[in-house]
């Protein structure tokens, strides 16, 4: 009875694995993919420039005598006030030179002194008395000169600021002539982000922006912003105030100036950035990042043409926004594209298009950047 039921077992087995090979070769249905209309809009494009960032005022604190650093009051970093003493230099010396120079003068005092009344009485002529009138006035010019020198042994902040490094020490000897400053004062209330452009770049802020000087032009020019070294945005805006009126030969490029105010002390002169300038750009068309891909350096999109089937197609962006290409070329209002699963995708292969919302179009000022980020030279002090 084993023996007949083995044969009928194998019979069975082979029926239900043909079954299910023949299930698994059944052709199945068009797959469901998400799908976006094209349209144009406006938006706000971002065009970046690196910067450097200065403070309103930096200041070098050079001394104007030669001398010893007696006393250092301040530490780096310390915010300071104008008119707060900063450095003493030691002075013995030139108050040694003081009290000589005063003797001269007091001397020459009693000379005009005994000559007058002998001028008076003409007993002498005048030019004697005039002779010793200009030893007195030599001679306080002397000391005068002597009391300024001691005066400028007190270094004062000239300007409100912050403190930068102090390569000298008490004790160290310093003069006017030495290259390195004792300090520098930084006012950063208001912080300026100096950054260039390319002649390019200057042809194109030109033609956009209305105005028949540079002056004209940044009064049309929208508020920038600032993007920090972490990639975080400067809670305030800022403003392009100056621009210079020539191209560097050697660079080939042109300075320009942006301020930000800078309350809360968070930044600091000699950071670097990136001025944001915005732009509006209209009449363009947005599409996700996620629907393109790129073959051999060309980007490619799938377009649902007729029957539903998907067509690839070459497209030309100019810069991204966060989720979005600018197409520049290579489609049109009104056409469906697909936005996600392109790697699953081929030529003439039919799918069933779900609609879904157009991120572009819920925002009337989607944001676009154009990278177009430039080194830029030294602040010019």
């Amino acid at each position: 009875m084993k023996k007949k039921l083995l044969p009928i077992l194998a019979v069975l087995l082979i029926i239900s694995s043909c079954g299910k090979k023949e299930q698994q070769a059944a052709p199945q249905g068009p797959a469901p993919f998400p799908v976006q209309t094209v349209m144009v809009q406006d938006a706000t494009v971002y065009q970046e420039y690196t910067a450097n960032l200065e403070g309103q005022q930096n200041v070098e604190i050079r001394p104007k005598v030669n001398g010893f650093i007696q006393k250092v009051y301040v530490d780096e970093g310390q915010v300071v006030k104008k008119g707060q003493i900063l450095f003493k230099l030691e002075t013995q010396t030139l108050n040694q030179d003081a009290s000589a120079a005063k003797a001269m003068v007091q001397a020459a005092q009693v000379e005009v002194d005994r000559l007058k009344p002998l001028v008076d009485r003409q007993i002498i002529s005048n030019v004697q008395l005039e002779t010793a009138k200009a030893k007195l006035a030599q001679a306080k010019s002397a000391y005068g000169s002597i009391a300024a020198n001691i005066g400028y042994g007190t270094i004062y902040s000239p300007v409100n600021g912050v403190i930068g490094s102090l390569p000298f020490k008490e004790g160290s000897l310093v003069n006017p002539s030495s290259e390195t400053p004792l300090t520098t004062v930084s006012d950063t209330k208001i912080v300026r982000a100096y950054f260039t452009m390319n002649e390019k770049q200057l042809l194109f802020f030109n033609k956009t922006f209305n105005g028949a000087t540079a002056a004209e032009k940044l009064k049309s020019v929208p508020e920038v912003s600032l993007l920090l070294v972490d990639n975080s945005e400067y809670d305030q805006k800022g403003k392009i105030t100056a621009m210079n009126g020539l191209m560097n030969a050697t660079t080939g490029t042109t300075e320009f100036r942006a301020e930000f105010k800078n309350p809360q002390g968070i930044l600091r002169s000699g950071s670097s950035g990136i001025v944001r300038l915005p732009i509006i750009d209209k009449n363009i068309i947005l599409v996700p990042q996620n629907a393109v891909f790129e073959v051999q350096g060309k980007q490619i999109i799938y377009v649902v043409e007729k029957g539903n089937k998907v067509k690839s197609r070459i497209i030309v962006t100019n810069g991204t926004s966060d989720l979005n290409f600018i197409v520049t070329s290579g489609l049109s209002e009104g056409e469906v594209i697909v936005v996600e699963g392109a790697s699953k995708l081929k030529d003439d292969m039919e799918i069933v298009p779900q609609q879904t919302k157009n991120s572009t179009s819920e925002k009337s000022d989607a944001v676009a950047i154009d990278s177009v980020k430039t080194n830029t030279t030294p602040a010019k002090k």
